[in-house]
C-alpha cells in the first residue's frame, strides 16, 4: 500500500504473511424433488421453492406428514406370478389403488436413517387436499407452458450437490427419457451436481435383464457421467405397524363379509352404526380389530409390506452423507450397510451382478444392493453410468473432483480483476497448492509425495502467452491424482517346495 509521510513519527504497515486458503465446498447436499402433504413456512407457500433443512422434524413443520394410501383385495390369478396370501383359504393379493403411489415421504425418513443431514426440499406439489390420490406427471418435473421446469429453478441454487427424485420412478420406464435424461444434462450443466436414480421396480413376474436393459436403452448416452443408478428395491423397516390401520383399505373391502372370525363380524357391524365415527371411535375399532381378527392383522402385515418397499435412492443419498463425513468425499460409497433394511426385493447373485457392472457395450453400469449372510444388506458397487471411462468410472473420482474444481473456483473469484501479473499468479499457485497439499495428506490424492500426487502451472511460458495476458486471460492448469477403489482383489496363492 502507497503511503506519503510528511509528519516525523513512527509509523506501522502490517503485511499478510501467508496466502488466501480454500475451503472445501459441501459435498453431500441433497436436494428432493417431489409431492409432500402441504409446502409452507410463516404462512408463505413453498411449492417450487428449494427450502433447506437440517432434520426431520423441520421437514415435519414445513411438509407434513405421509400420504395415507389406499389398497383393494382381490384374488390372486394363477397364471401370475406374485406374492400371495390366504384368506379363507383362497390365494389372495393387496393392490394400491391407481394414483395412491407416493414415496417421497418415507424416502426422506430412509434418508435421515442412514445418515443424512442438511438437504434442500423442492416439492413439485402438495396433495393435503387429494385424500382420494394424486397423479404423478413428468410435466410437474420437467415443466410445461404452465408449470416451471424444476431444474431451471435448482440454477439458482449453488448448495446441492445431489439431485434425488424418488416420485419419479413411480411412471416406470417412462421416467427414464423425460426426466432422468435432463437431471444428467442438468448436472453436467452445472458442474457441481450428481445424480441418483433408481431403476423401475422389479416384480416377481419381471426378467432381471429386461428391467435392465430398458433403463439402459432409454436412459441415453449423454453426461453419463454425472449419475449413478441403483437396484433393486428395498424391503424397509421405515413404516410400523401402528401407522397401518382399516383407513389404508378402499371402502370397496367389506370387513364385516371378508373376516372369518365371529366376533370381528360383529365389531364390525357395530361400527357400521356410527354415521360419523370420531378419532376416538376409530381407535378403538382398529384395536378391537386386531384382538379379535387374525386375518384382520394379516391384512395390515401385507399393506405394511408393500409400503416399506422403496426405491433405493432415499438410502443411497444418506449414506452418500455418512461415507463423506466420515471418511471424505474420495471414500466410494460402498461396501457400505444399508441401515432399516431387511433385504433387497430381489437376491441379485454375483454372476447375475456381472452384466449389471461391466456393461461391455455402452458402459451404463448399475450398482447392485445385496444381501450377505451374516453381514446385512450392502451397497456392492461404485461405479457412475460411464462405466467403461478410465476417467470416470467410479462414483468417488467424479464426486471427488466435483468438489475440487468448485472449491478452488469459489477461492480464485476474489482474484477476479486483480493484476495478470507475478505477484497474483505466485499467490494463486500458493493457495491452491496449500489446498490440494491438504487434501494428500487426508488420502484423497494418490502418491508418496506431494510431487507425484497433484501439479499447478500459471504463468507466461507454461499456461499463458503474451496475447492471453492482453485478452485479459489468467490460465491456471492443476493436475490430480485420485484414489481409485479396489474394487478387484485378487489373491494368488502358490505352492512351493520345502526348503528345509
Amino acid at each position: 500500500m502507497a503511503s506519503t509521510f510528511m509528519t516525523p513519527g513512527v509509523y506501522i504497515e502490517e503485511k499478510n504473511a501467508f496466502p488466501s486458503s480454500i475451503t472445501a465446498v459441501e459435498t453431500a447436499v441433497p436436494v428432493f424433488i417431489g409431492y409432500t402433504q402441504k409446502a409452507e413456512r410463516n404462512g408463505k407457500s413453498l411449492v417450487h421453492k428449494p427450502t433447506r433443512i437440517t432434520s426431520f422434524a423441520e421437514y415435519l413443520s414445513f411438509f407434513g406428514a405421509e400420504f395415507k394410501p389406499k389398497f383393494t383385495l382381490a384374488d390372486a390369478d394363477p397364471k401370475v406370478k406374485q406374492e400371495t396370501f390366504n384368506i379363507n383359504g383362497k390365494p389372495t393379493v393387496v393392490k394400491i389403488k391407481d394414483n395412491n403411489t407416493a414415496y417421497f415421504y418415507n424416502s426422506i425418513r430412509l434418508f435421515f436413517g442412514n445418515g443424512g443431514s442438511l438437504c434442500y426440499i423442492l416439492p413439485v406439489g402438495t396433495y393435503a387436499t387429494q385424500p382420494d390420490g394424486f397423479t404423478i406427471a413428468a410435466d410437474d418435473f420437467i415443466g410445461s407452458d404452465t408449470k416451471p421446469n424444476v431444474f431451471k429453478l435448482l440454477e439458482k441454487e449453488s448448495e446441492p450437490t445431489l439431485i434425488v427424485m424418488p416420485d419419479i420412478i413411480a411412471l416406470g420406464a417412462a421416467a427414464y427419457t423425460t426426466v432422468y435424461t435432463q437431471v444428467l444434462q442438468h448436472c453436467s450443466d452445472m458442474q457441481s451436481r450428481f445424480g441418483i436414480f433408481d431403476l423401475a421396480k422389479q416384480q416377481p413376474s419381471d426378467v432381471l435383464e429386461d428391467v435392465v436393459n430398458a433403463f439402459r436403452e432409454q436412459v441415453g448416452v449423454n453426461s453419463l457421467n454425472y449419475g449413478a443408478a441403483y437396484h433393486p428395491w428395498l424391503k424397509t423397516t421405515i413404516v410400523q405397524p401402528d401407522e397401518i390401520d382399516f383407513e389404508n383399505l378402499d371402502a370397496t373391502v367389506d370387513l364385516e363379509k371378508l373376516l372369518p372370525e365371529p366376533a370381528a363380524a360383529q365389531i364390525t357391524a357395530k361400527y357400521k352404526t356410527h354415521a360419523t365415527p370420531d378419532k376416538n371411535t376409530k381407535k378403538n375399532y382398529h384395536q378391537s380389530l386386531k384382538a379379535a381378527s387374525p386375518t384382520y392383522v394379516s391384512i395390515l402385515e401385507e399393506v405394511r409390506a408393500q409400503l416399506n418397499e422403496l426405491p433405493p435412492s432415499g438410502a443411497i443419498a444418506g449414506i452418500y452423507t455418512l461415507v463423506d463425513n466420515s471418511r471424505g468425499v474420495w471414500k466410494a460409497p460402498a461396501n457400505v450397510s444399508v441401515s432399516m433394511v431387511t433385504a433387497p426385493t430381489v437376491n441379485i447373485s454375483s454372476e447375475e451382478q456381472q452384466n449389471l457392472n461391466i456393461d461391455i457395450i455402452a458402459g451404463k453400469s448399475i450398482n447392485v444392493i445385496r444381501p450377505f449372510a451374516g453381514i446385512g444388506t450392502l451397497v456392492w458397487g461404485a461405479r457412475t453410468l460411464d462405466g467403461n471411462s478410465l476417467d470416470w468410472q467410479y462414483i468417488n473420482v467424479r464426486r471427488t473432483l466435483i468438489m475440487i474444481e468448485q472449491s478452488i473456483k469459489l477461492a480464485t473469484r476474489a482474484y477476479v480483476f486483480e493484476p495478470n501479473d507475478a505477484t497474483t499468479w505466485i499467490t494463486v499457485k500458493s493457495m491452491i497448492n496449500n489446498f490440494l497439499q491438504n487434501l494428500w495428506k487426508q488420502g484423497a490424492l494418490a502418491g508418496a509425495t506431494p510431487e507425484v500426487a497433484y501439479d499447478v502451472q500459471v504463468g507466461i511460458g507454461t499456461t499463458m502467452t503474451p496475447q492471453d495476458i492482453l485478452e485479459g486471460k489468467m490460465l491456471i492448469t492443476v493436475k490430480v491424482a485420485l484414489t481409485r477403489p479396489a474394487e478387484f482383489i485378487v489373491i494368488t496363492f502358490q505352492q512351493q517346495m520345502q526348503q528345509s
